[in-house]
């Protein structure tokens, strides 16, 4: 499963720092996962990096995936977690308003937005103005989420009305209503265009209507293993998983 990180350096020193962890109350907690919220446009690279991140050290982590805006709600809410990947600083601002971060947000990745289509483009979509055309059965992330403001952002940038036949929860669930032939088109992260492999077509956005998409990470103030948090964090800003997340379709910082 592990794509171009079977080199690795340098993990091998975190497995120190990640072992005998003391919870925020003093407690052993290194029989307990490291828990990772993240947005779902992660799914696929952070799985694949969380493995690595899992071998290396034995810190076992758990991935919670979905809107940024439901992780953000459930942090809130007092769900226990370590680390906060966010899909923009929107998210990542609720939570630390309601201050529950450790430490200042660090940008890990950014990308930009794309149309996705059916493989091979049956319908003929050249651009965002085809998104208009009433022949389309066209889906977009709820507004609610990052993917789904960034979209208003560059249709409104195209000046392209478009009304949507539904609005999904997050934008691997937009993704996956256009590969399961359920949709026309939608607009998602040219990442996603990435981890859809062939299953989809992606048709590219002009840079002047186009959006960059930043996502924030922080560790947690009450993060049940703040020194593997620590220790996971400072993986994902290193060169060997920066460079996954670009073979994956990121930018990286």
């Amino acid at each position: 499963m592990v794509r171009g990180v079977a080199g690795l350096i340098g993990l091998g020193l975190l497995v120190t720092a990640c072992s005998g962890v003391d919870g925020p109350t003093g407690e052993q907690v290194t029989d307990r996962p490291l828990i990772v919220f993240a947005a779902a446009s992660l799914t696929d690279v952070l799985g694949e990096l969380a493995d690595v991140f899992e071998e290396r050290t034995g810190v076992p982590v758990l991935l919670n995936l979905a809107g940024s805006q439901t992780l953000a709600t459930q942090l809130v809410e007092g769900a226990p977690a370590d680390v906060f990947v966010a899909a923009d600083r929107v998210q990542m601002g609720v939570v630390a308003e309601a201050g529950l971060l450790a430490d200042a947000p660090v940008v890990v990745a950014t990308t930009t937005l794309t149309i996705v289509v059916e493989a091979g483009n049956p319908r003929d979509v050249a651009g965002l103005t085809d998104l208009a055309r009433r022949d389309l059965v066209v889906v977009l992330p709820t507004a609610q989420v990052p993917a789904g403001r960034y979209a208003r952002e560059v249709l409104a940038r195209a000046a392209v009305d478009v009304r949507p036949a539904s609005l999904e929860r997050s934008v691997r669930a937009a993704l996956a209503r256009v590969a399961q032939g359920e949709a026309d088109a939608s607009v998602v992260y040219a990442s996603d265009i990435v981890a859809a492999g062939d299953t989809v077509t992606g048709i590219p956005i002009p840079v002047e209507q186009n959006v960059v998409a930043t996502y924030p990470m922080a560790v947690l103030a009450d993060a049940p293993r703040p020194d593997a948090a620590a220790a996971f964090t400072a993986f994902l800003t290193s060169e060997a998983a920066q460079a996954v997340l670009r073979t994956s379709g990121f930018r990286t910082p």
